[in-house]
Formats: C-alpha cells, sequence, structure tokens
C-alpha cells in the first residue's frame, strides 16, 4: 500500500500478504522508483494518489494498481466489499479506478 492509504485499512484484506511503502522504508519515494520497487515484490499497489496515472506511464507494468478515490478510512471500510471484490478481479498491469462515497 501507498504511504498515502491509512495501514488499518489492512484489516479489510483478509486472505492477502500487506505491507506499506512506510514500512518498507520506501517512504518518500517518488512513485516511478516506488511503482518499480513494488513491481519486483508485489502484485498490487494500492494508492489514493489521485494523479498517479497522469504522472506515470503504466502501460507495460506487471504490477496491478487500484487507486482509491479517497484515503479516509471510514469511507474506505464503508467500501470494504467493493474494495474486495476490485482486488479479486484485478490482473497483472491492469488500472482500476475505484470511486468510494
Amino acid at each position: 500500500m501507498d504511504e498515502c492509504v491509512p495501514w488499518p485499512m489492512h484489516k479489510l484484506l483478509t486472505g492477502h500478504e500487506c505491507t506499506t511503502a512506510q514500512k518498507r522504508d520506501w517512504g518518500g519515494i517518488k512513485n516511478g522508483d516506488l511503482l518499480q520497487r513494488a513491481e519486483s515484490e508485489f502484485d498490487l499497489f494500492i494508492t489514493s494518489d489521485q494523479n498517479i496515472r497522469y504522472q506515470q506511464n503504466l502501460a507495460g507494468r506487471r504490477i496491478a494498481i487500484i487507486e482509491l478515490s479517497t484515503n479516509d478510512l471510514r469511507r474506505i471500510t464503508a467500501a470494504a466489499a467493493e474494495i474486495q471484490t476490485a482486488i479479486g478481479s484485478v490482473g497483472p498491469g491492469a488500472f482500476i479506478q475505484l470511486h468510494i462515497d
């Protein structure tokens, strides 16, 4: 998970191994380098950075990316089923923009 995603969200992701950029000592690393590092070790990158798709060329990436429209934990928790569905359906290299009300 990107550093902009609240860590308590990992409790919603049962059955998945989760870590954060901070826990990997990747805090403050720019998105391009961060995605490259994550791609070498993980299948999925979750972010709430609304600009990632504009700032980075996502074409050809092997890592799946889910962009949440918020980093508000209450809203994320309320959308747990929707997030879990997105995680279950996203494939390698895919980008999903998930709007959370």
